[in-house]
């Protein structure tokens, strides 16, 4: 039997980027990742010029699907000749990242000697190549020339002036395909605006320029992410932002109410305040550290200076039979008591909060040591104390204040969070009017940090700060009362890894 030459062969393989993918690379594309890479082929090689949007949940394999287009055309045209930019919020880490991608791709039999790379960012194969650029609004990229495609990854990520002052010329002259990759986040990102004007494009002609892969399409093809979703889901709550936005792909809005009508149902406990602990019972606190006054102290002070925060101390008792469940794997944190003051000199004030957290046996106290809070705090973490049983919280850099806000709506959403129920007493009162004034704001960019609080200096924050601070002991390890056992809180979920999709 004669023997194929061996630029048949290479042509069989070329010929559909499914057996690229299964033959050469030996990573198999799924169906929901075929769908865009086809149309965006079409583009390319009949020279449409469409625009396309590739929205997958996380995790889900974009950027794979990105990886194996560029060594695709690479293939195509290593004799021709062509260029591809690639785009991304930062080059650190996320170009490298799409660079290493790329050329793991290429590492087979039939690409491997032939890849050649060029100033650190730009990776050849014969006269083809594919050109790594930041979209960070300070770097200088202007010059290059994307003949066959222009690509931004993360696109929800990347400032728009930026991408059109710097980014879509390259394409113009050439008419070039290009794709933008990303997740949903809020309605003004770039990503956003592109697919609405794709959607218009799309009613107008019937070309399919919008792929979005929500985690159910996904977990139809890959059970194990399935299972991984589902985990996050149960950690987070179906409404928590970062479960909406990178596995539903639902937008969010970028400011507004952070506790709706919905969050304050499932913040509602049914249980009434205790002014004492019970018995084979954990109890926790948390501590929201105002300043103090040389002058007045309590009503008074609140009258002469409404504005003026309150030192508030909240007792919570911890359930921790969520604890055992596999999804959950953290406790539930019912609020049974409130200390508040106003005013009193931290000297003082140390004695009142070390009597109050020992009346309640807390097993650990979880401070406000940001600023003024600092010295009062480490009284409290001495060895005459409590020790080990302070958990010190810093609410600088901004991103800390942002991180127990995501924190602590993965409690709420999960219903893990419950306040008493209504005493008729100022704590009671002051505590649901704060959490109704509380509002918050995302910003644009990678770091998706929120803003968030009571803009109202009259009405303060105090008393939500302190309750949100219950948030940082999901990580803690737990013990039965009177036993032995030790119980994690929480089991690392180990991410998949994107190269497998």
């Amino acid at each position: 039997m004669a023997v194929r030459p061996i630029e048949h062969v290479v042509r069989r393989f070329l010929s559909d980027i499914r057996w690229f993918s299964k033959l050469v690379v030996e990573r198999p594309l799924r169906e929901y990742q075929l769908a865009p890479a086809y149309a965006i082929l079409d583009s390319v090689l009949n020279q449409r010029g469409l625009s396309f949007a590739v929205v997958f949940s996380r995790q889900a394999g974009k950027n794979e699907v990105s990886a194996q287009l560029e060594a695709y055309l690479l293939n195509l045209y290593q004799r021709k000749g062509g260029q591809m930019v690639k785009a991304a919020p930062t080059y650190k880490p996320q170009l490298i990242n799409s660079k290493l991608r790329l050329e793991d791709v290429l590492d087979n039999p039939w690409n491997r000697s032939k890849v050649r790379t060029r100033e650190g960012y730009m990776t050849f194969l014969g006269k083809a190549c594919v050109i790594f650029l930041s979209a960070d609004p300070s770097s200088q990229v202007v010059g290059a020339t994307a003949s066959l495609l222009l690509e931004c990854d993360e696109a929800q990520d990347v400032d728009e002036d930026k991408w059109e002052v710097d980014f879509t010329p390259m394409g113009a002259s050439t008419n070039a395909t290009r794709v933008f990759y990303g997740t949903v986040w809020t309605s003004r990102t770039m990503l956003a605006k592109v697919v609405r004007d794709l959607r218009r494009e799309e009613e107008g002609d019937g070309q399919q320029r919008v792929f979005f892969v929500p985690w159910e399409e996904v977990a139809k093809e890959v059970p194990a992410y399935g299972e991984h979703v589902r985990k996050e889901i149960a950690r987070k709550g179906r409404h928590h932002p970062m479960v909406k936005t990178q596995y539903c792909l639902e937008e969010i809005d970028s400011e507004g109410r952070m506790f709706d009508d919905r969050r304050q149902a499932l913040m509602q406990g049914g249980h009434k305040r205790l002014r004492s602990p019970e018995l084979e019972t954990v109890y926790v606190a948390t501590l929201d550290v105002a300043g103090q006054d040389e002058e007045m102290t309590g009503d008074e002070l609140r009258q002469a200076r409404p504005t003026k925060d309150l030192t508030v101390a909240t007792i919570f008792r911890v359930d921790l039979r969520t604890v055992r469940d596999p999804l959950l794997a953290a406790p539930t944190y019912e609020a049974v008591d409130v200390l508040a003051d106003a005013g009193t000199r931290h000297t003082r004030l140390y004695a009142k909060l070390r009597a109050y957290f020992e009346h309640w046996k807390v097993r650990h106290i979880v401070a406000d040591a940001s600023g003024v809070g600092a010295g009062l705090v480490s009284f409290l973490s001495s060895r005459q104390a409590f020790g080990e049983r302070v958990i010190p919280f810093q609410f600088s850099p901004p991103k800390r204040k942002s991180d127990l806000g995501w924190d602590f709506l993965s409690v709420v959403e999960t219903g893990r969070f419950k306040y008493f129920r209504d005493d008729g007493s100022r704590d009671w009162s002051e505590f649901w009017t704060q959490v109704e004034q509380c509002r918050y704001e995302v910003s644009e960019g990678e770091e998706k940090r929120m803003k968030w609080g009571v803009p109202d200096a009259k009405v303060h924050d105090d008393r939500v700060l302190s309750a949100a601070l219950v948030a940082e002991l999901d990580s803690a390890t737990w013990t039965m009362p009177g036993k032995s056992a030790v119980i994690e809180a929480r089991d690392v979920l180990e991410d998949i890894d994107e190269g497998e999709f």
